[in-house]
């Protein structure tokens, strides 16, 4: 239960700001901290498709000579899919989600009037957008940006005289990845803080919407996963900076010994996937909860299972940890390990499944509303499910070993983690955007790009799985000088096609949501009829979100078609209802 709710609140609450300044930049609101994570992340995202699409032009057009741009080199194409990697990862897929609606929303959500901690949380905002600012001023360094991956494999991530761009830009891709570790461990200790401190009088944990469990638990991820990865960060600079030899064993470049010895390439390995791992959940949890979320909101029915859910995403969480090493079988490990490893991302697959049916469950005899939110859901869905079953195949050593530098993979975690992650954004910005904004935004424009956005992805992911079992190899900056890749560079035309056709479709997006800001029709504070706390406030809500009146929660979250209620929905702070007798 929420204890001591009314002096945790009034401990935290604070002024409104005055000046522009306080108010829109140095901000301590909780909503304007998570509009900043949210536009951060759109202009991080467009700077990952822009690279993509140099990724795809130069893959079917590798004598291409681009305006500004020049011609593409290998070593260029290797940083285009490093910074790729790196930005969509760290500064679209951790941030939006979790840094922007996650702020905006899990206070109001349950009741709180801010965050725990609101210089805290304005302080994890600008460190993270320094991380940005870090990691694109590597493009700009002598020597250019890294190539050795998002995954920042040692030792060619670890000696500066490797190749192009593992000199100064190296180092600034390892320092922008510490600071946005460091911005989101301020972050995970507010929402964890926030979530057990500031509930509203009645909001219990099992009264908490599906989105608050799967910030908290997001949070928790975050607080243990990138702790790790910062650490490793640290000790990866060193090597580089300082002579030491965590990573690097003893090594010759160009017949030259480096003056290395002892390290190990194998320890990056583990640590960067103790923390990477978790990372695809901290990435997918948040879009899990929003979809729940939207599911029993336009089913009018309520969420099918709801304690399940919550134990399907505490399962996720714990499991998370524990698979690790399925990123490792083609590092020579021993068989017993890897069956180990193996056992236990099968074994993940159990809470994903129940989450899975228990959708399927809620659009179940429902009385379905196809608005925008829900198509995202319903396509977040779609995604999660298809990108999933080609987990358990990847799951196998012995199928792994052959699949795993090919486009089998980049094919399963574009689908699994990085669009249905993304489908969970849009899905949270076409429901959320009229309590933000005060607008709706235009509805047969929202349609047209997710149609977009649904059959784009499939016909840029599904071929990539093919082109994997075919033998197609990942990494490659050109395949027309390979003979038994020849029969497969049409459908690489095709995918190439796909990917400019689905970008010019999120143009659509971009502008439908700069337009409804200041166009778009006036919306209620409740136009999609959701009984969570968000809806019963003004709109956009105010400074301390509930206008000095705290409320209070009688019902759970997902109270639709009740017998003898009024309407058929109750919100969370309507008096219970009483059965009739």
């Amino acid at each position: 239960m929420a204890t001591h709710e009314f002096a945790a609140q009034e401990s935290h609450a604070h002024e409104a700001p005055q000046g522009f300044i306080r108010k829109w930049v140095f901000s301590l609101d909780h909503k304007v901290i998570g509009l900043q994570y949210y536009f951060l992340a759109l202009a991080a995202v467009f700077v990952g498709m822009f690279l993509s699409l140099l990724m795809r032009i130069h893959l079917i057009w590798p004598a291409a000579t681009l305006p500004l741009l020049g011609d593409i080199k290998p070593e260029t194409y290797l940083t285009l899919v490093t910074m790729h990697g790196t930005i969509m990862v760290f500064f679209v897929l951790t941030t939006a989600p979790q840094g922007g609606f996650g702020n905006y929303f899990l206070p109001i959500q349950i009741g709180a009037p801010d965050m725990a901690f609101p210089v805290l949380n304005m302080l994890s905002f600008w460190t993270t957008f320094l991380g940005f600012v870090v990691m694109i001023a590597a493009f700009f360094v002598a020597g250019g940006a890294p190539l050795h991956g998002w995954t920042g494999y040692a030792p060619l991530s670890a000696i500066q005289s490797a190749g192009p761009g593992e000199g100064l830009g190296a180092d600034l891709w390892i320092i922008s990845i510490a600071i946005f570790c460091i911005g989101a461990l301020m972050g995970a200790l507010n929402f964890i803080t926030t979530t057990l401190d500031m509930r509203a009088k009645g909001m219990t944990m099992m009264r908490m919407p599906l989105t608050c469990w799967a910030w908290f638990v997001t949070a928790i991820l975050g607080l243990l996963a990138f702790g790790v990865l910062l650490s490793a960060g640290i000790l990866l600079l060193m090597d580089r900076n300082l002579g030491t030899s965590f990573f690097v064993p003893l090594v010759t470049i160009n017949g030259q010994l480096t003056g290395h010895k002892g390290g190990s390439p194998l320890l990056w390995q583990h640590l960067f996937w103790f923390f990477g791992h978790p990372e695809v959940y901290i990435a997918i949890l948040p879009a899990m909860g929003m979809c729940s979320q939207l599911l029993s909101v336009f089913s009018r029915k309520p969420i099918f299972g709801y304690k399940a859910m919550v134990y399907a995403i505490l399962g996720i969480g714990f499991l998370g940890f524990m698979v690790w090493g399925h990123h490792m079988f083609m590092s020579g490990m021993s068989p017993y390990t890897a069956f180990a490893f193996s056992i236990m991302t099968m074994a993940i697959g159990v809470p994903s499944a129940i989450k899975t049916f228990n959708w399927l469950g809620t659009l179940m005899h429902g009385r379905i509303r196809f608005s925008s939110p829900m198509l995202f859901a319903i396509g977040f869905v779609s995604l999660f499910v298809t990108g999933g079953i080609s987990g358990p195949f990847l799951a196998q050593p012995v199928l792994d070993i052959q699949l795993h530098d090919t486009y089998f993979v980049p094919a399963h975690f574009h689908l699994i983690m990085g669009v249905a992650s993304i489908f969970g954004i849009f899905a949270a910005t076409y429901y959320w955007f009229p309590k933000m904004f005060g607008r709706m935004m235009n509805e047969s424009m929202a349609r047209w790009h997710f149609w977009f956005s649904f059959i784009g992805t499939y016909a840029i992911f599904m071929p990539m799985h093919y082109l994997g079992m075919a033998g197609m190899p990942r990494r490659y900056s050109q395949l027309t000088e390979v003979a038994y890749l020849h029969e497969l560079i049409p459908l690489q035309k095709f995918i190439t096609y796909a990917a400019f056709i689905t970008i010019a479709g999120q143009l659509i997006f971009l502008i439908n949501l700069f337009w409804s800001m200041f166009k778009g029709p006036k919306a209620s504070d409740n136009p999609w009829e959701a009984t969570t706390l968000e809806w019963t406030t003004a709109t956009p809500p105010p400074h301390d979100n509930f206008g000095g009146k705290t409320p209070v929660v009688y019902n759970g979250p997902y109270e639709y078609s009740v017998p003898g209620a009024p309407r058929d929905f109750v919100m969370q702070n309507d008096p219970e209802i009483k059965p009739a007798h």
